[in-house]
């Protein structure tokens, strides 16, 4: 599998896509179950493709040491609120 099949966007792609927007738009990422929440910073972090999990898994996890087949990918990580 090639990498335009596997991800939707590069940061490049995502700059032009956001340097098109009005710039005093809010930015949001998806809620655990549904809505929306805030993210922090974007982030590079070492990863692993693991298209079997089950998709509250999340297709992509955290590398640990010694996994193969690792990559670092841009991740904006949603804040996590505690009720």
């Amino acid at each position: 599998m090639s990498n335009k099949e596997l991800f939707h966007f590069t940061v490049g792609q995502l700059v032009e896509i956001l340097r098109s927007l009005p710039q005093d738009l809010p930015v949001l990422t998806s809620g655990y179950e549904g809505g929306f929440e805030n993210f922090f910073e974007p982030d590079i972090i070492k990863v692993k493709h693991e298209p079997e999990n089950m998709y509250y898994e999340g297709e992509f996890q955290v590398a640990e040491d010694g996994d193969e087949e690792t990559f670092n990918a841009v991740v904006l990580r949603r804040v996590v609120r505690d009720e």
